[in-house]
């Protein structure tokens, strides 16, 4: 039987950090969902209180049904969608994932760079999350070099949009930060908590990147080996 130890020595680790990076911000979330702002503010609340702040009127927030952690900003339709525990609660678990998907609304509006980059590869990135392995994999059985270049570059654009993905969520967390400090309307507690949440989040991207960073080190071993 044909051991990898190239999965063994650059994704495994890679992956276990993603787990407790995940397993991190459920527990983080867990813990101040539990825990009412002292503004009793809603997660809409908060999430419209940010967009006023910056001087945006435009932005539509809408509630889903859904797990906890599925909110995000809609620059196609102009919206931040909220999951309903996020919306309806005055959890600071609430107002912190609120107001940071407000923060991206606000990147927006004031044309920040990254995240227009970011979305612009979009659809690269997912052929590239798709076809990179097949293609280097391919490659090496041929023994076709094109076929395997072709998947490391395509898998070098998911790479790419990891490490942009990381300063866009920790830009928009510090607005989001940023702004509730500057309301007046939560207690050190509260703003306590919510920079706890949004680290825990930021973890994830970090993960992602690493997860990334793993397999593309993976595919170019690999490659590699065939060549020798």
């Amino acid at each position: 039987m044909y051991f990898d130890w190239t999965y063994v020595f650059f994704v495994l680790p890679t992956l276990l950090l993603a787990i407790w990076a995940q397993y991190n911000v459920r527990s983080t979330y867990s813990k101040y969902a539990a825990q009412p702002n002292f503004a009793r503010l809603t997660g809409r609340e908060a999430a419209q209180l940010v967009l006023m702040r910056h001087g945006i009127t435009d932005v539509n927030i809408r509630c889903i049904d859904g797990d906890a952690l599925t909110n995000y900003f809609d620059p196609r339709t102009n919206e931040i969608v909220l999951s309903r525990s996020v919306y309806d609660s005055t959890s600071v678990s609430a107002i912190g994932i609120a107001a940071h998907e407000a923060g991206h609304a606000v990147q927006y509006a004031q044309n920040y760079g990254p995240i227009k980059v970011r979305a612009a590869i979009i659809p690269v990135t997912q052929i590239g999350s798709n076809l990179a392995f097949p293609l280097v994999i391919l490659g090496i059985i041929l023994s076709f070099y094109p076929l395997i270049y072709a998947g490391l570059l395509l898998f070098g654009t998911v790479v790419i949009f990891q490490l942009i993905t990381l300063p866009v969520e920790y830009n928009a967390s510090s607005r989001a930060l940023e702004s509730l400090q500057g309301l007046a309307r939560f207690s050190p507690e509260d703003l306590g908590g919510v920079s706890s949440v949004l680290r825990a989040a930021a973890l994830t991207y970090l993960a992602a990147l690493a997860v990334s960073v793993g397999n593309m080190a993976r595919l170019i071993t690999l490659a590699n080996r065939r060549r020798k």
